[in-house]
């Protein structure tokens, strides 16, 4: 492909998406979501989709069209925004791709391994093994099974456990030596620039608390408790959406509404503080890199 990307990239809640915003009307481009949580239709107040003024501005792309019943993916990501790419390339029009999800936009520029897809029927046995011995005997069980990809994971990364056992489950090879295996890449040598913003974690941190409260006030209740009704699998990621787990607490009485905003703002904060250290430490190229705020950014510094 001869077709440039753009990325707007971060932590949540600095506000890249402004700034995607301008940079598109200046260019005449389209924004795509790079979000694992705003792809999902059910949640657009809780995971701050671009509003329906921004949508009338700008084509926006990849923004809440996967129900929530469905187990998104970076590989569906990737193949879903190889085909936004594909259909842009004949206008050739600019494409700002915007989020903080890194893995999706690392394995988007450098490939990802081809394991075969995981049927439900292995998940929801992987959920329900986790339940039944605990999560301290699931890590033994996975330790016998596949030692080395324990290497690099935290103890207490369930995610990342089920996901070694169902790909061992499913075709008996060790998820480490299926990693020993070629990436599959989705575009062939990308033309890529990458402006990377990251304000000091204490100011975002002062965000991440006001924009949960705003999210509350603004519906995001209510929001929760239609996705309750659904009665989905709770392994499911929408379920696991920053704010879910502590309104759905709320809504079942389980804790106040004092505790569901603390504890909401907190892991929301965690999540910041992941992203920063996985940016600051990526193997991506970096274009142009800030320390600002997007908003506090001219779009016409950035160098095309």
């Amino acid at each position: 492909m001869n077709q440039t990307l753009y990325f707007i990239v971060g932590p949540t809640a600095i506000g890249k998406s402004s700034l995607a915003l301008r940079f598109a009307e200046k260019i005449n481009g389209v924004i795509i979501n790079a979000d694992s949580m705003q792809v999902y239709s059910n949640l657009k107040i809780l995971t701050a989709r671009p509003s329906s003024a921004d949508l009338k501005r700008i084509s926006h792309q990849l923004y809440g069209y996967v129900d929530g019943s469905i187990r998104y993916n970076v590989s569906k990501w990737c193949n879903d925004i190889l085909k936004v790419i594909q259909k842009n390339q004949i206008n050739n029009t600019p494409l700002i791709i915007v989020g903080g999800t890194g893995m999706y936009i690392d394995k988007l520029l450098n490939g990802l391994i081809d394991i075969p897809s995981i049927p439900e029927l292995i998940k929801k046995k992987s959920e329900n093994l986790v339940k039944k011995v605990g999560l301290g005997n699931f890590l033994k069980i996975v330790n016998n099974i596949d030692p080395v990809s324990l290497n690099n994971i935290s103890a207490n990364d369930t995610n990342r456990l089920k996901r070694i056992w169902e790909v061992y489950s499913f075709t008996g090879i060790p998820f480490s030596e299926w990693k020993k295996k070629q990436n599959n890449f989705f575009l062939n040598k990308p033309d890529y620039h990458i402006y990377l913003f990251t304000p000091s974690r204490e100011k975002i941190y002062e965000r991440v608390n006001v924009r949960f409260k705003k999210m509350l006030n603004q519906g995001a209740i209510e929001e929760v408790r239609q996705l309750i009704l659904l009665k989905l699998d709770k392994s499911l990621p929408i379920i696991r959406a920053h704010g879910v787990p502590e309104i759905t607490d709320y809504l079942s009485n389980v804790s106040t509404l004092d505790d569901c905003i603390s504890r909401g703002q907190q892991i929301t904060r965690n999540y910041v503080k992941r992203q920063l250290t996985w940016w600051r430490s990526c193997s991506l190229r970096i274009h142009q890199s800030f320390d600002e705020f997007p908003e506090k950014i001219d779009e016409k510094l950035l160098k095309i």
